[in-house]
């Protein structure tokens, strides 16, 4: 089997793919892409001015950040003791959340939240996992069931509980699946982007691409403290029982679903893997209602970015087949 060389664009694409632990090389020196100190109280500066959607506790949990309309605003939530960085960028009715790919902060969704502010008028909601950005970092093998708590709580402290459409790519994929089957009355409905689904998991699967990354976990371990690296070593950690459980998860009948697949996949130059990821995604569509495929020509695995403009336009699609 071939696989091409990546190059610093499959940093994040190795990451973002769960550290699927494909094509994760280069992680291993790799800095952050992104300044999340620095491009967050911008990144919704040209949406339309809009009400707040709040609460008491989310007002008083605010660290910094403007109160402008149209701009992000920084809230800091505690989750059993570490803090989680929630970016809100207000508007009327609904809410959409944009959670990143592994090795990635909210700051990936710079440049599509001030277009999807203006587009929809809803609050769109970004945050740093933790370990990223502003957020704390957790010792410890990477446990998406922490993750997903991360999110239930920063939403709930927020204020937001219901009419939710849930943007998800890459790892955030199982966070999504967990997230959908604990909280289906809270989402409205999901975009998954070239995400994580629970079909591609198979043992034999899983196998392959623990036993392919190996030598990448060894080099990270000799650099252990950016960002990258030290989520790849904490997902590696579990990534054997973390995937075999998520094999048996279910996304929840009663939540729709937009499933945007890449044309090149995660796994660009192993086609046996690349279909694989395929056969995953439209399996997971055929598995219940309200489902639909998509596949996002000419992209790789980081649609977000390649896409912007499917991307907006099936969020969008979601958000007003809600309505």
């Amino acid at each position: 089997m071939s696989r091409t060389t990546p190059n610093r664009r499959s940093v994040n694409r190795a990451l973002s793919a769960l550290a699927l632990l494909v094509v994760a090389a280069g992680a291993v020196t790799a800095c952050s892409d992104h300044d999340s100190t620095a491009k967050h109280s911008t990144s919704a500066s040209a949406s339309a001015s809009a009400s707040t959607s709040g609460s008491a506790s989310a007002s008083a949990s605010a660290s910094s950040g403007t109160s402008q309309a149209g701009q992000a605003k920084l809230h800091m939530i505690d989750n059993g003791g570490h803090r989680l960085a929630f970016y809100v960028t207000q508007g009327n009715g609904s809410t959409i959340v944009l959670d990143s790919g592994g090795g990635n902060d909210a700051s990936y969704w710079n440049d599509l939240v001030p277009k999807l502010h203006a587009a929809t008028g809803a609050t769109i909601v970004t945050y740093d996992r933790s370990g990223l950005g502003k957020s704390d970092v957790v010792a410890g093998p990477w446990k998406v069931q922490d993750a997903v708590s991360d999110l239930t709580t920063g939403l709930q402290q927020l204020g937001i509980t219901k009419n939710v459409t849930l943007v998800s790519h890459s790892q955030a994929g199982e966070i999504a699946t967990y997230f959908a089957e604990q909280n289906p009355k809270m989402l409205s409905g999901a975009v998954l982007v070239d995400a994580n689904l629970p079909q591609l998991f198979t043992d034999a699967e899983t196998a392959r691409l623990y036993a392919f990354d190996q030598p990448e976990v060894a080099a990270a371990k000799k650099n252990p403290d950016t960002p990258q690296n030290r989520q790849l070593i904490s997902t590696a950690e579990s990534f054997v029982a973390t995937s075999k459980a998520y094999h048996k998860a279910t996304w929840p009948d009663a939540v729709p679903a937009t499933v945007i697949v890449s044309e090149k996949t995660p796994f660009d130059g192993s086609p046996e893997d690349a279909q694989r990821w395929r056969d995953a995604a439209a399996s997971f569509v055929k598995a219940g209602p309200h489902r639909t495929l998509v596949t996002a020509k000419g992209s790789s695995h980081e649609v977000p970015k390649d896409r912007p403009d499917l991307v907006l336009k099936e969020i969008e699609s979601m958000v007003a087949a809600q309505h």
